[in-house]
């Protein structure tokens, strides 16, 4: 890691300033141990779009932020920068999510893709264009992690830290993957994308076989994932929402519950966190919300259990949002958590 190395005269109580960075932080790329990669990409989401817009609003949103962090004293000098938003990804998520569209719509009525050609070609072009947007994912996460750096995605929708997971996966060959969401996402290629938000853990598992999947939250999901699970053995632990409501109604702890769920995951841990794993009051905005869900400070403290277990937070990503204020509002705030515990369990701070 870097010798943290930032401006003497930056005031962590004064005004948040508009200087491009996430909080108004006074890092840049070569200084930071924490790099924020932006990927404003939504092209295969099912329901609401919007996401790809969420990593702007984020920044925007977080400038409002205060610095001082509950559980680890300046915890801002752990050193925090997101990069440039690459407007090149969001103008060709322009041009193909109109196309997705069409496509969705088509599937809705009953039709067969591989009995028109013209959606049939829509498919094969976003598939090639997601796979694009996953390659210079890992290749940026890559050069990251090269340089010793720890990399946090910020969605878009979940589809998009795959290549984040992949170059991890290379490095590290074996770590636990703690997703708090209100899906599996296990489907195989949903609606004929290959790569769909909804596919991203069919395909993590399909890649990166050294991985194992601990699910909290999930309450929407299909036979087909269903049977997944439960033909994969260990290697997926599911914490079903219903199931975890239940067991707090009858007295158990949300403490006790973290430590069945912690107990699950291996030495290193990477954190997928969609927003529709929230209660949907938090993120009224995102692309896929469901009734139900972990209060915010649930999160947070699972989270912080994790790392007081002595485990590693190796990498993460915030996706799906939402593109509104209060959506942005709250994914700042739980990516500045989860880059501040994500340092104390790497000892930064």
């Amino acid at each position: 890691m870097n010798d943290i190395k930032y401006n003497p005269e930056f005031n962590p109580s004064g005004v948040g300033q508009s200087n491009g960075n996430f909080i108004g932080l006074p890092f840049n790329e070569g200084t930071a141990n924490i790099i924020l990669l932006p990927v404003p990409w939504d092209v295969t989401v099912s329901y609401g779009e919007g996401t790809a817009l969420a990593p702007e609003s984020v920044l925007n949103a977080s400038v409002q932020l205060d610095l001082e962090d509950f559980d680890i004293a300046e915890a801002w000098k752990a050193g925090i920068f997101m990069k440039e938003i690459d407007k090149n990804i969001l103008d060709k998520r322009d041009v193909l999510r109109p196309k997705a569209r069409t496509l969705i719509k088509f599937l809705e009525r009953g039709g067969d893709i591989d009995k028109d050609l013209s959606v049939k070609a829509i498919r094969d072009e976003i598939n090639i264009e997601c796979d694009r947007i996953n390659t210079w994912v890992y290749n940026e996460t890559r050069k990251f992690l090269d340089e010793g750096k720890i990399v946090g995605i910020v969605g878009g929708d979940h589809s998009v830290p795959l290549g984040c997971i992949k170059a991890l996966y290379n490095k590290f060959e074996s770590f636990g993957i703690l997703q708090i969401d209100a899906h599996m996402d296990m489907r195989v290629s949903y609606e004929g994308f290959q790569f769909s938000h909804a596919s991203i853990f069919h395909n993590v598992l399909k890649e990166c076989p050294g991985t194992k999947l601990v699910q909290v939250g999930v309450r929407d999901y299909c036979k087909e994932e269903l049977k997944r699970f439960q033909a994969e053995g260990d290697r997926i632990s599911v914490f079903f929402d219903q199931e975890l409501k239940e067991k707090k109604f009858e007295g158990c702890a949300w403490s006790e519950l973290c430590s069945e769920i912690v107990d699950r995951l291996p030495q290193k841990v990477y954190v997928s966190l969609d927003a529709d794993g929230l209660d949907p009051g938090l993120c009224p905005n995102t692309g896929t919300p469901v009734p139900g869900g972990l209060e915010f400070y649930e999160v947070v403290y699972l989270i912080k259990r994790v790392v007081e277990s002595g485990r590693e937070i190796i990498g993460f990503d915030v996706c799906e949002t939402g593109k509104e204020e209060w959506d942005s509002n709250v994914g700042a705030r739980l990516i500045y958590k989860l880059c501040n515990l994500t340092g104390r369990s790497q000892r930064l701070i």
